[in-house]
């Protein structure tokens, strides 16, 4: 490489993509002979961008028809062991002071929590708040180490008078965050370790004193680094003057006027008050390249272009575009004098569907079409890990499997979902749920997988319903009770651990408990895919930590702690994908080449992502200190949008709503359809990508509506028995009556239900038939009859009391009056006749016998009882009917006439004074004031009359059973989705 003045600093333009033209200008200038590119060092930022420029390599020895090729060393810069990576450059980078080791971060987390936990004492948070803030504590100690800011520095008189005009809450967490930050510094010196920040910070500096002071023969190149934190910028300034040296940026716009360059503001100038200022535009995509080179000590001026004639395939009048795109305010003004064809993006096209699902079938499609081009290459970009999974399955309709680099959270893959339902079933002492998704995961019980479901389902069918009590007993009892006790005995002992915790315990002591049971449970099955590989080397870390540094979790905390700690574990496929396709985040799309770049998911919140403060250290404070605000991320956004804005074809894509509702347009978006213009953003919009996203999926142009559903059984199928409760279903909805007495059609309650009117009903009429029989005090018998449902104790504590005030007003009901007395068979009595050779039956709560010798019928209600219209129109014909079975002598050993129909419902009373606050009489019948209900000389005769109208019109007759007859009667919502009811509702009256 020839030598020049000054240093050495390059450029590669957004539009010839970085490490393409990195390549094809290292060749020509470092491999002179056959080991001339081994000799080269290469420092990169990541590995993902060291996987990129082999990439590169590899394609252009393609290209150029080389046999063989002998890469150069790559070193990543962020390396904890950069003094053995640079190994063959220098005998030892800490030579003379040696560089401590670094602490790890796992067991710093854990150290900072126990710090927190002294220092706060009983107002300390607990449980993942803690976790939370340990983690925070340890970025917040990172960020300040990366900028060289001292802890003495939180305390100077500039930082203590800022505080003084903010709120108490700011100091009270920078008071935290000052104190845990020295507990901890005495911590590491104790143990002869450093911040891995810090190590990074000492490495860097003492390869850039051995560098200036013994320059390798060797040249040495740093090629994509911007991280503007200044021990690095020291190395890349002693690069980049070194004579066999270089510094290559990405996507440095050399075409800025010196007007705009002015405008980004102080970008981290020293010797200022506030190095970052108010008015910096610290969201443009430029800003951290100027932080660096300004703490490299390079100007603007001595940044040259890289590329060589005939690199890269984009337009180069597509920077210049970019350049004008991301103009910071003021500059901006001259987008209105800039004319047409400065104005165009070649090769730039836009998509706004109208959700994320359309999105994504718009984007796979342009992915299938680029694929029929050979060697075409796609990248889909999108920091919405959401859109590249939708984007993943929909390709997959091609049989074309794209990978997201980015990965999948450990809590979300099978192996992670083990390890939280494990913890959720302790926390929640195996309540149903949680129990039934584990036992029913895809990896629990895969040997005999066949038999294991089978016996998950018997045992969830006995689950259904309000939950039960806490514990194993319960479902060992109904595992009995399903005919798989055998395989229940397998189950139990693999829990019984997890359960029997009831003190907090120890991170490392959970870890033991639930690895054990997950293999127990899973066999070898739960570590043999990748995303068990992460989930062995978590526990394995973290329990090692916590041996160490023991942080104790009750066993209700430990979900949320775990799934925040699963939740920084990315699992990445290791291969599989299509060759020519990639799906990345914005980390891993840096420094990637690709023919058509797809930036999808551009929201605002989304791209760029919603800035956040930091939690301990006011955003003044931070500007005090020279860190850079919560808006730097912004600019770091921008710059990974305006680098893939190089690619030769490039598609910006994003949802008009999303999951949560309408959503805002990315402010870049923004910026490029200002840019553009009406008509030129018009003409850019691909519509037709669009349109066939729509279409590839079509439903029928015309929907023919869904009739209202109005079955027709045979006459066979009709001449059924009918309760008294299911007339009054047929005469409401006759298709309701179809569905469950002729089709047997029955819905399962859902796994912890809330307790509903059946259940509340079921209870209180079994507790008063065995008072009535005298088998105990009502108080006594309510909590017996609680205890053998196995109800759970937070459903007794709520829904006891009430009902035992209900049913303590019921017996004091009919112990003051004198005029009526319960017959002993009129108790839970069932009774029958037969209507036109159908069988009529049912039950009446109960039966007294008045002083006259007329019969009172008595219906316990839990709700509310029917209203008179309801009883008038013939939809509550329950009493009724039980009267004429009465009349009829359909009740064994009661015989009389039935005069007094009654509802006594459990409910909140209606009048004030009311001994016990709940329960009340009314009566269908129009008696004493009642302006409502039937006369009772018509009642019994109403009631057949609606009787014999059912029996001949659905039983005898021919008329179809049609869903939703009579809209305004009362009943259950059991079958409205076999009814199709939203289908059909509302369109007016085509019966």
């Amino acid at each position: 490489m020839s030598e020049r003045a000054g240093p050495s600093v390059y450029s590669i333009a957004a539009h010839r993509g970085f490490a393409d033209a990195l390549v094809a200008g290292l060749v020509p200038r470092y491999g002179d002979d056959t080991f001339g590119l081994a000799r080269l060092t290469l420092l990169v930022p990541s590995t993902r961008a060291a996987r990129t420029i082999t990439e590169a390599f590899v394609r252009h020895a393609g290209e150029a028809g080389t046999s063989g090729l002998l890469l150069p060393r790559m070193v990543q810069v962020g390396d904890l062991d950069l003094d053995e990576a640079l190994g063959p450059l220098f005998d030892s980078l800490g030579a003379g002071a040696a560089v401590p080791p670094a602490a790890d971060p796992v067991r710093r987390t854990l150290k900072l929590a126990q710090l927190i936990g002294e220092v706060e004492g009983k107002d300390a948070p607990t449980g993942a708040a803690l976790m939370r803030l340990a983690t925070e504590t340890g970025r917040v100690i990172d960020r300040l180490l990366i900028e060289d800011i001292e802890p003495h520095d939180l305390l100077s008189e500039r930082v203590l008078g800022i505080l003084a005009a903010n709120s108490d809450h700011w100091r009270d967490n920078l008071a935290l965050f000052a104190k845990v930050q020295l507990l901890w510094r005495d911590h590491l010196e104790q143990r002869g370790e450093i911040d891995m920040s810090a190590r990074r910070n000492l490495l860097f500096r003492a390869a850039a004193r051995r560098l200036r002071e013994a320059p390798p023969e060797n040249p040495i190149v740093a090629a994509g680094v911007t991280s503007a934190a200044p021990a690095l910028a020291e190395m890349l300034r002693t690069i980049a003057h070194m004579p066999q040296g270089a510094v290559i940026l990405p996507d440095f716009d050399l075409s800025m006027d010196e007007e705009v360059w002015d405008e980004l503001g102080h970008a981290g100038d020293p010797s200022l008050e506030e190095p970052f200022g108010r008015d910096d535009a610290i969201t443009h995509p430029q800003y951290h390249l100027k932080l660096l080179l300004g703490r490299m000590g390079i100007a603007r001026e001595e940044v040259r272009p890289w590329h060589r004639a005939g690199l890269g395939k984009g337009p180069p009048a597509r920077s210049h575009a970019i350049s004008s795109l991301f103009l910071p305010p003021l500059a901006s003004r001259r987008w209105a004098a800039l004319p047409a064809k400065q104005r165009r993006l070649a090769g730039v096209q836009l998509i706004e569907a109208g959700n994320p699902e359309e999105e994504a079938q718009a984007i796979a499609l342009l992915v299938r079409e680029a694929l029929d081009v050979p060697e075409r290459r796609v990248a889909v970009v999108t920091p919405d890990r959401g859109l590249a999974a939708r984007v993943s399955q929909h390709l997959r309709r091609w049989n074309v499997r794209a990978d997201d680099s980015a990965g999948v959270p450990l809590s979300q893959t099978a192996a992670g979902r083990v390890l939280l339902l494990l913890a959720q079933v302790g926390a929640e002492r195996a309540a149903p749920v949680p129990l039934m998704a584990l036992l029913g995961h895809p990896l629990v019980g895969h040997e005999e997988r066949a038999d294991w479901l089978r016996a998950v389902r018997r045992l969830e069918l006995r689950l259904r319903g309000p939950r039960r009590a806490s514990g194993l007993e319960e479902p060992r009892r109904l595992a009995e009770k399903a005919g798989v006790a055998d395989w229940w005995q397998t189950v139990e002992p693999i829990l019984v651990p997890l359960l029997e915790v009831t003190a907090p315990l120890g991170l490392a002591e959970w870890l033991d408990l639930l690895a054990a049971a997950g293999e127990a449970l899973c066999s070898e099955s739960l570590w043999a895919r990748e995303d068990g590989r992460a989930l062995s080397a978590f526990i394995e870390q973290w329990r090692l930590h916590a041996r160490e540094v023991p942080v104790d979790f009750a066993s209700d905390e430990l979900p949320r702690v775990l799934r925040d700690l699963l939740d920084q574990v990315a699992v990445r496929p290791q291969f599989g994908g299509h060759p020519r396709v990639a799906i990345y985040g914005l980390l891993e799309a840096r420094m990637t080449r690709a023919d058509l770049v797809i930036c999808g998911g551009l929201n605002e919140g989304t791209w760029p992502p919603a800035p956040t403060s930091d939690p301990l250290l006011a955003p003044a404070v931070l500007r005090a200190l020279g860190v850079p605000g919560a808006d730097f991320r912004i600019g770091l956004a921008a710059h990974d949008l305006a680098g893939a804005l190089g690619a030769p074809e490039v598609v910006l894509t994003r949802a008009r709503r999303d999951v949560s509702g309408p959503a805002i347009p990315s402010r870049f978006l923004l910026r490029v359809r200002a840019l553009l213009g009406g008509d030129l953003a018009a003409a850019a919009s691909d519509e037709q990508t669009l349109r066939l996203a729509r279409e590839l999926d079509p439903a029928p142009m015309e929907i023919a509506p869904y009739p209202v559903p109005a079955p027709m059984p045979s006459a066979d199928q009709r001449r059924q028995d009918i309760s008294v409760t299911q007339l009054d279903r047929l005469r409401s909805d006759p298709f309701e009556f179809y569905a469950s007495k002729i089709m047997g059609l029955r819905d399962l309650d859902p796994l912890d239900a809330e307790p509903d009117a059946a259940w509340q009903g079921t209870l209180a009429h079994a507790i008063l038939e065995h008072w009535h029989k005298g088998e105990g005090q009502i108080e006594a018998l309510a909590e017996q009859h609680l205890a053998d449902m196995h109800t759970h104790p937070l459903m007794r504590a709520l829904w006891k009391p009430r009902l035992v005030r209900a049913l303590q007003w019921i017996v004091a009901q009919i112990g003051e009056d004198p005029q009526r007395q319960p017959l002993p068979n009129g108790i839970e009595a069932k009774g029958e006749m037969h209507v036109e050779g159908i069988r009529i039956h049912g039950k009446a709560d109960r039966i007294d016998r008045m002083a006259d010798g007329t019969l009172a019928i008595v219906d316990y209600k839990t709700g509310g009882p029917p209203t008179g219209p309801t009883v008038e129109n013939g939809y509550a014909l329950q009493l009724g009917t039980l009267g004429l079975i009465a009349r009829d002598g359909g009740f064994t050993g009661i015989v009389g006439d039935p005069a007094a129909f009654e509802y006594w419902s459990l409910g909140k009373a209606k009048v004030k004074d009311h001994p016990t606050g709940f329960g009340y009489v009314t009566t269908p019948l129009k008696v004493g004031s009642k302006r409502s209900g039937i006369l009772p000389e018509d009642f019994l005769p109403e009631a057949e009359r609606y009787l014999h109208d059912a029996l001949g019109r659905w039983i005898l007759g021919e008329e179809p059973f049609t869903a939703g007859l009579n809209p305004d009667a009362p009943g259950y919502n059991t079958y409205d989705h076999l009814m199709r009811l939203g289908e059909w509702q509302g369109r007016g009256d085509e019966r």
